[in-house]
């Protein structure tokens, strides 16, 4: 058991309504600032030392808490995201509520409880002066449902320095925290045709949503189920009227990939995407967002230690894979030992019946704590 002493869950989610109530949506900056600033009056108050990066690029604030590192010791890094997919009003229609072992409303469960439960954690650690074997930095970043664009450079810098990595995305409905992610990629394909009359010339034109079809079908090809290759294409656009050849298409490519091999080869297809019809022409842009996380040696020990602290403060905790990217993937790209899924059970994410299992917080906050204490 942890010396920490963390709240329990039924206080615990007393406090996370306040987060679930406060929008986040990641496209509204001076949203996710206001969560940010809750957080960072929390940490601040608790005598952590705070950095806060502002925003750019139309995305909010990335802000850094940290204990005390007198001896420069490489810190546990705690990765948290704050904003979500869900649009302001949102609350008008899918309010937070318990409905009995159930916590429900958006962004409860990807992410809100896992980052509250870490801002609780680390502010307790603080408060009770629980000396931790290492110093201990936490991470609040405003743009991981859109790929980590402004927040990456910052969640790679702080973990180069590192010794360990958690990252406190949600947990699966069993408990399973996660060992390894798959990789993403992000294509855009462009398609240029020659417009004409459907009717009086449509030998003249070339029709930029035919060749779509056809590319997506080439995409479709690509996939390879069993080798934990997927392509998904979406959405699709193309042509103006039906009366007229459509001079140009357009569709978004999703790829998730198992290994860097993998990675490699897949970005060089998809880029390498090339027109069927010669009158037309292809463009893709784009390429791998998340590297792939496998894991290693060093993440399975890591797993191994967390699973032993689980069982003594009553939790079970496997361990999965998932097909879904997080800033896990950039620390485990490094080779920084990475603990991924370490927030509350749940399930529905980036869905209507998002919830957490609320009666997990406790558990959830005290393996968290006896982590952070006993990790060298």
């Amino acid at each position: 058991m942890p010396q920490t002493a963390t709240a329990s869950s039924e206080d615990l989610l007393a406090g996370l309504a306040e987060w679930v109530r406060t929008e986040t949506p990641t496209t509204d900056p001076a949203a996710v600032n206001g969560l940010m600033d809750m957080a960072e009056q929390t940490l601040r108050d608790a005598g952590a030392a705070i950095t806060r990066i502002p925003g750019i690029d139309g995305y909010g604030d990335n802000l850094i808490a940290r204990t005390p590192n007198p001896s420069n010791m490489k810190p546990i890094v705690i990765a948290c995201h704050l904003d979500t997919v869900w649009n302001n009003g949102t609350l008008e229609t899918m309010p937070f509520k318990v409905d009995g072992d159930k916590a429900h409303g958006p962004g409860i469960y990807d992410m809100k409880a896992g980052s509250f439960l870490a801002c609780h954690v680390l502010s307790s650690i603080l408060r009770q002066k629980v000396k931790t074997r290492r110093p201990i930095t936490l991470l609040l970043t405003p743009d991981e449902e859109v790929g980590s664009p402004t927040s990456r450079a910052i969640i790679e810098r702080e973990a180069q320095g590192a010794a360990t990595v958690l990252i406190m995305e949600p947990a699966a409905a069993d408990g399973s925290c996660v060992i390894a992610r798959k990789g993403v990629g992000r294509f855009v394909l462009e398609v240029a045709g020659k417009a004409s009359h459907a009717g009086s010339a449509y030998t003249d034109g070339a029709s930029a949503v035919v060749e779509l079809a056809h590319q997506i079908l080439a995409i479709e090809a690509l996939v390879d189920v069993a080798a934990g290759i997927t392509l998904n294409v979406g959405p699709i656009s193309g042509g103006t009227r039906p009366n007229v050849i459509a001079e140009a298409a357009c569709c978004e490519i999703d790829l998730r990939v198992p290994d860097a091999d993998a990675a490699t080869r897949m970005e060089k297809a998809v880029l390498g995407l090339r027109a069927r019809n010669k009158a037309c022409t292809v463009t893709v842009t784009g390429g791998m967002n998340r590297p792939p996380f496998a894991a290693d040696a060093a993440i399975l020990g890591l797993y191994e230690k967390a699973r032993a602290l689980a069982k003594e403060v009553g939790i079970d905790l496997p361990k999965q894979s998932r097909g879904g990217g997080s800033d896990g993937n950039f620390t485990a790209a490094l080779g920084i030992p990475t603990l991924d899924g370490l927030g509350c059970p749940g399930t529905g994410a980036h869905a209507a019946h998002e919830h957490i299992q609320w009666r997990q917080l406790g558990p959830r906050a005290a393996l968290l704590a006896s982590l952070l204490e006993t990790l060298e």
